[in-house]
């Protein structure tokens, strides 16, 4: 089956209508979704400005990263799990939306950035620990987590936009 189809049967199901149409469940799925955007977003800032050399300068980058990423973590998850519901109740119409696309490309470049920032620079934290301003490898990456991030934000925004003119 093409992928397209999936995606029509996929919103097409009772699972999906049913999320849809629900008087509770959508709204609370965009309230979590926002909430785990919130916790995500707001700690990777943190995370990356450190990085930048503009914020805790004096805080040791292992100490940050100890702080906030299990907290960035908790965030992601909870919004992929509200993401991926959302998805399912227009999955069909998503699928050709531009944004999404470009949502969804811009997630794997940032997944794609901590993976290669995680082994690769920071794998030698400890030579760099305490500078004020980490190595340009780790600002490169901290200010393209920076960028793909709001990125993200503004593409799942424009989402609801432009939704309704596909079908």
């Amino acid at each position: 089956m093409p992928l397209h189809d999936w995606a029509r049967a996929l919103e097409a199901s009772q699972f999906a209508i049913d999320l849809r149409e629900s008087l509770y469940w959508f709204p609370v799925l965009i309230i979590t979704h926002v909430a785990g955007l919130i916790i995500a977003a707001g700690t990777v800032v943190f995370w990356d400005l450190r990085l930048l050399g503009f914020g805790l300068r004096g805080v040791r980058i292992s100490r940050v990263g100890g702080a906030l990423l299990p907290w960035t973590w908790a965030g992601f998850t909870i919004m992929l799990a509200s993401g991926s519901l959302l998805v399912c109740t227009e999955a069909g119409r998503l699928y050709e939306n531009i944004p999404f696309r470009m949502k969804a490309a811009m997630l794997i470049l940032a997944g794609l950035n901590v993976m290669t920032f995680h082994f690769s620079v920071y794998r030698r934290v400890k030579d760099w620990d305490l500078a004020p301003v980490a190595p340009l490898r780790a600002r490169i990456a901290g200010g393209l987590s920076i960028f793909l991030w709001f990125s993200i934000m503004a593409a799942g925004r424009a989402i609801g936009y432009t939704l309704s003119y596909v079908r």
